[in-house]
């Protein structure tokens, strides 16, 4: 692995850097990813697994028809997700439009974390003067994490300093807040891309890293997030800093998280698994783990009724 020898915030700099971090072998990656999705979880595992999963999740709501009274709810149900058990975990946070931030806040209070997308969230077009204001006032309104997009098209155009640059401005803008860069995998085009964007988001001050909006086809696999994973745990070695990771868009079973939390484990270590370094952005993702975890207490799945349909 390289080393940082000089402070990198220009574009040049930037591709000299990124460039020269090892090529991602993809049919390795993709092998390994199939590989570990096929290990088995004994029972007490999995229920430990199916727990941390729960305390994982930014239980999600981005929808244009959001209104106060849906989001009202989420956050009710993301403190107490299974109204039937106490023992259940309530979810890391909710994540919401930043107009929403005040309503999450006024509900969950100090207990949960209030995710706010920002940054012209999803396409990320709009100029930096609006980004940093969307930010400000997410966190003004209650948010203590900012979920924010990158410029692809800069990234692909192989603009990195303009990217360094908007994401230090988005950082410093969030104040306190924690930054999670969202990199939209699915538009990079290449695990190699994937792998350089996740070093850029690092080294311009991102606290996690996220694969996906949600609001594309291709969001969260596992072979994207090994990558991520591998980003991270190298990162950390060569700077002592950990940075988290989140798989966003298109896990929605109970079996996909516990595979993801196995990538985690066999990638990053053990020490990337609790909910300050890993995260699932979800909105349906809940509702399973709730059924699998009643049919793991009383050997049977509740009726229809048993969750909420979100």
């Amino acid at each position: 692995m390289r080393t940082i020898a000089e402070p990198l915030t220009t574009t040049s700099a930037l591709r000299e850097f990124l460039h020269g971090l090892p090529g991602v072998d993809e049919v390795g990656i993709k092998a390994r990813a199939t590989a570990l999705g096929t290990r088995s979880i004994k029972n007490d595992s999995k229920s430990w697994a199916i727990d941390m999963a729960i305390r994982m999740v930014d239980l999600t709501t981005l929808e244009g028809m959001d209104t106060p009274g849906k989001v009202r709810a989420m956050c009710a149900k993301a403190l107490r997700p299974d109204p039937t058990d106490p023992t259940a975990p309530s979810v890391a946070a909710v994540c919401v439009y930043g107009d929403m931030a005040p309503v999450a806040r006024a509900v969950v209070g100090d207990n949960l974390h209030v995710a706010a997308v920002a940054t012209a969230f999803p396409s990320g077009r709009a100029s930096i003067e609006v980004k940093l204001r969307d930010v400000r006032d997410a966190v003004a309104g209650g948010a203590d994490e900012i979920d924010m997009v990158i410029d692809r098209g800069a990234f692909l155009a192989g603009n990195y300093g303009l990217v360094h640059e908007q994401i230090v401005a988005v950082k410093a803008a969030c104040g306190l807040a924690h930054l999670k860069v969202i990199l939209e995998t699915g538009e990079l085009r290449t695990l190699d891309n994937v792998r350089r964007a996740s070093w850029l988001a690092m080294l311009a001050g991102a606290d996690f890293i996220k694969t996906s909006t949600g609001k594309v086809p291709v969001a969260a696999t596992p072979a994207v997030t090994i990558v991520m994973l591998q980003a991270v745990r190298d990162y950390c070695a060569l700077t002592g800093s950990q940075i988290g990771v989140k798989p966003a868009g298109g896990i929605r079973t109970s079996k996909d998280a516990i595979k993801y939390l196995v990538l985690v484990k066999e990638t990053a270590g053990e020490a990337w698994l609790t909910p300050d370094l890993f995260r699932f952005g979800a909105s349906t993702l809940l509702n399973d783990l709730l059924m699998q975890r009643q049919r793991m207490a009383v050997g049977h799945y509740s009726g229809p009724d048993y969750v909420t349909i979100d």
